[in-house]
């Protein structure tokens, strides 16, 4: 497994998927070309991330219906999602420690739901914060 690092996080990335750094998202994807991991992190300049702020995040991010359920991954905690977009299948992730909030969305064509959630979640469970 490789290690991806970032300023505030690292991730371990199997073999069979790749990484890069697009501007400020790291882009996850499998080398099936099934689906694909994106990355955002934001940053608070003063204090941090509660869990309210974190829903309202997440709910104003998204769309009226959208069933947000409350998770927590890697010692971060947050707000959870599913939904069908047009033709992709989307699991959507806003999850926060301290002052970070990570965006994190898995998408892949619809017909393709579910085949990559056991590697995605697998991905996921390496997440850990960088030390400030």
């Amino acid at each position: 497994m490789n290690i991806l690092q970032t300023e505030w996080w690292t991730i371990g990335i199997p073999p069979e998927w790749w990484a890069e750094q697009e501007d400020d998202v790291v882009v996850i994807g499998d080398r099936d070309d099934v689906g694909s991991i994106e990355i955002s992190t934001l940053c608070k300049e003063d204090g941090n991330f509660d869990q309210a702020q974190v829903t309202t995040i997440a709910t104003d991010n998204g769309e009226p219906g959208w069933d947000w359920q409350s998770v927590s991954l890697s010692g971060l905690s947050g707000r959870y999602t599913t939904y069908v977009e047009e033709d992709s299948g989307v699991r959507e992730w806003y999850l926060a420690m301290g002052s970070v909030l990570l965006f994190i969305t898995y998408s892949c064509a619809v017909e393709n739901c579910g085949m990559d959630d056991a590697a995605v979640d697998e991905i996921l469970q390496t997440l850990e914060m960088v030390a400030s």
